[in-house]
């Protein structure tokens, strides 16, 4: 049984403006946080997006403040099964509200990693991707061998004194981004488990490149990634 609880609609900060035929940035923020963090982030990115911060839809045990979108207290913390249910709980509400067709994920810490893994789950249904300070799950899923051959674009940021991501799910996303993604990877040094302004001057690059490749011509080359 899914015991992930489906994303509160009341909880959704949006952009200004006409969300008619824009392209769609969906936030997604980290552990104990809520939908009004990363909306912070809106003065820096493209005002082409429509953009929507949404709320996590599970509460941390007590004394945590804030969401979470899957567990990680206990044996089985970052259970990859949980992550899966909260990238599915996603992909439900974006599909409830909105008919845009292109849409993009930007999540940091455990909203990077449910950011990959809707990625994952539906290769169709996003174009890129933005973890900031996140992973991916170590888990196969179906839909892997889909986004290897689609090679998505995705922005993978995260600073070198970063001490919350346990290590090995940082080797394995080290190794199983480039092989499945066109991949954008900077480590920051001396960042820890935060953004910094270069970060989010970097991500503005990737955003600004994504939306000229869905204006360019069909026999257009693709712009650069990095």
């Amino acid at each position: 049984m899914d015991i992930t609880p489906p994303l509160d609609g009341d909880a959704v900060l949006w952009s200004e403006g006409d969300r008619t035929g824009r392209p769609l940035l969906v936030l997604l923020h980290g552990y104990g946080s809520h939908e009004g963090d990363l909306f912070s982030l809106v003065p820096y990115l493209p005002d082409a997006f429509a953009i929507a911060a949404v709320r996590a839809p599970l509460t941390p045990p007590w004394p945590s403040p804030g969401h979470s979108w899957y567990p990680i207290e206990g044996l089985n913390g970052r259970d990859g099964q949980r992550v899966t249910d909260a990238a599915t709980r996603l992909t439900e509400w974006i599909d409830e509200v909105s008919d845009a067709t292109t849409v993009g994920l930007l999540g940091f810490s455990q909203g990077g990693a449910v950011a990959l893994q809707a990625l994952r789950l539906h290769p169709d249904r996003f174009v890129f991707a933005v973890a900031l300070s996140g992973y991916a799950a170590p888990d196969a899923l179906p839909g892997d061998d889909a986004v290897k051959e689609r090679r998505p674009p995705v922005f993978w940021g995260r600073g070198s004194a970063d001490e919350v991501i346990p290590e090995p799910l940082i080797a394995h996303t080290v190794q199983w981004l480039p092989e499945h993604t066109d991949l954008t990877g900077r480590v920051y040094p001396g960042l820890g488990h935060s953004v910094s302004e270069q970060e989010l001057s970097d991500v503005r690059t990737f955003l600004d490149r994504r939306l000229d490749a869905l204006t360019a011509p069909a026999d257009a080359p693709a712009p650069d990634a990095s």
